[in-house]
């Protein structure tokens, strides 16, 4: 299978619900490295993956909507504890339907899969994986 990694960086601060975050339940920050990969079986007729600019573009408007933010302020993640694997989960969903829309050109349809890894430091990172439906 062929891939394709773009890379950028979010900074967010959060605060999460049960005795099992300990000291993390109280509001606290986190810069996360995030690296989207996008892979497929077959190259376009181009050659490749995905278009490298355009995935870096799309990357990057998705993130604009929570970099800077508090987590718990985000309407649609009321309710939720946004653990590095649920943000994870959330960008691998707003990629796909960028991909769906066409905002990575219309051979990136072809993606079967989709991955996305949220490095949290040096030593720990957490991600979400799955096929483009």
């Amino acid at each position: 299978m062929f891939n394709v990694r773009v890379r950028d960086h979010i900074m967010i601060a959060h605060s999460f619900k049960g005795d099992v975050f300990g000291p993390a339940q109280a509001l606290h920050g986190a810069t996360f490295v995030v690296d989207v990969t996008f892979r497929r079986k077959e190259l376009d007729r181009h050659n490749i993956v995905v278009d490298i600019g355009l995935a870096t573009m799309t990357l990057k408007a998705i993130l604009a909507e929570i970099n800077y933010r508090n987590l718990d302020d985000v309407p649609a993640f009321a309710g939720e504890n946004t653990t590095t694997e649920f943000v994870a989960r959330w960008i691998h969903g707003q990629m796909a339907e960028a991909i769906k829309a066409g905002k990575l050109g219309p051979d990136a349809n072809a993606v079967d899969a989709l991955g996305v890894e949220l490095g949290e430091s040096h030593t720990a990172w957490a991600g979400f994986e799955g096929p483009l439906s």
